[in-house]
């Protein structure tokens, strides 16, 4: 089951809907998957500035003291924005030396994400209610991807709930299952990825950041998976710059977009792209299976 969903606003007066807009599309996907749920929305941040996101099930969790001892650590002020059980950490400093940082020395808390512009929230339970709880609507941004989940493959947990990150700014939402995902994670830890949870999508998204950082363009590694990952899939990805999807050469798995002047939209069912603005007159088609869809400001 699972639901997914995406959102890429053209329209920069759109952008303080952001938020509210991807919490609505992921609404009426709650049905397919009530176990979790999470968001990743992109926004600007000031340049050379990475952003660590990072959640716990520590109840009264101290992020202050993790803020200062990473400071400590890399000789970098960092500053640290607490909401509920999520923490936004923000350095100058090496981005992804911080995430290694954090999942070698707090073993308490999960790292989410890593880049300049990425955020990811989550949790268990329904997205509606995780919305509401983290205040997501009122969240703005250029893009975001969302994922409510039917665990098939691994325990419910705040860690295991998707969306997944690895690279910097990348990270991936995933309906479906991958059969090939233990021996790809051996692989993928040789070449230095650093894994958190046992959920094959972590494996989808290390081996996505480990294209990109061997060279290859984020179609050139969507293109590259479809001859290394086996299972069915709908993959959505989230860049710094825009978003993509790809449906295995089967394609199974369902999948509607829709596209306007103002936005480009992905979801599992129609009604996940119904309430967006100007819907009547929108461009809509189901993606083609073994095809990579995107788009972005470069």
């Amino acid at each position: 089951m699972c639901g997914i969903v995406g959102l890429f606003l053209k329209d920069k007066k759109l952008q303080p809907q952001l938020g509210r807009l991807t919490a609505a599309m992921l609404h009426e996907m709650r049905g397919r998957g009530p176990d979790s749920a999470g968001f990743a929305v992109y926004n600007a941040a000031e340049a050379g500035t990475s952003k660590i996101c990072a959640v716990t099930s520590v109840a009264s969790f101290d992020w202050a003291t993790v803020a200062d001892r990473l400071q400590k650590a890399t000789g970098v002020e960092v500053k640290v924005r607490v909401l509920e059980d999520h923490a936004v950490f923000k350095t100058r400093g090496d981005g992804e030396a911080a995430r290694k940082w954090m999942i070698d020395t707090v073993p308490e808390a999960t790292v989410l994400s890593q880049g300049q512009s990425v955020e990811i929230y989550k949790g268990m339970g329904d997205p509606d209610v995780i919305a509401t709880r983290l205040q997501l609507s009122g969240l703005t941004g250029t893009h975001a991807i969302g994922h409510t989940r039917m665990a098939t493959e691994s325990a419910v947990t705040i860690a295991g709930s998707h969306p997944f990150s690895t690279g910097r700014d990348t990270c991936l939402v995933h309906n479906g299952s991958l059969s090939n995902h233990n021996r790809l994670r051996e692989t993928l830890k040789r070449h230095g990825e650093r894994f958190q949870t046992e959920n094959d999508t972590e494996v989808a998204a290390a081996y996505l950041s480990w294209r990109m950082r061997s060279g290859d363009t984020l179609k050139g590694a969507l293109e590259h998976a479809l001859e290394d990952l086996d299972g069915f899939y709908t993959f959505v990805v989230g860049t710094e710059h825009g978003f993509a999807v790809l449906r295995d050469p089967v394609a199974c798995k369902p999948a509607v977009m829709a596209e306007t002047d103002e936005w480009v939209g992905f979801g599992s069912e129609f009604r996940a792209l119904a309430a967006l603005p100007g819907i009547d007159k929108a461009r809509i088609w189901e993606p083609a299976p073994a095809t990579v869809y995107a788009w972005g400001r470069n």
